[in-house]
């Protein structure tokens, strides 16, 4: 992870960031890794991908389980 990548995420990247860490979300089947939180599909349809591309977030099986990467844990303690 870049300090470009800490510096360039959102609020809403934040606060999916933090969904993800209680475990409240799963990367769904479909095309371009798009996530459900709390069995809703997430209205950003791209911060899924961005996340997961960033190397913040990954998924072991899909659909399954989102899961914060090392990196993801680093930014979340240090917002």
């Amino acid at each position: 992870m870049h300090t470009s990548t800490l510096s360039s995420l959102s609020h809403r990247d934040r606060a999916v960031l933090r969904a993800v860490a209680t475990g409240r979300c799963q990367i769904a089947a479909g095309a371009g890794a798009p996530l459900v939180i709390d069995g809703i599909g997430c209205c950003d349809q791209l911060v899924g991908p961005r996340l997961i591309k960033a190397g913040l977030i990954a998924a072991v099986a899909r659909p399954g389980p989102a899961r914060l990467t090392a990196a993801g844990h680093a930014v979340l303690t240090a917002a």
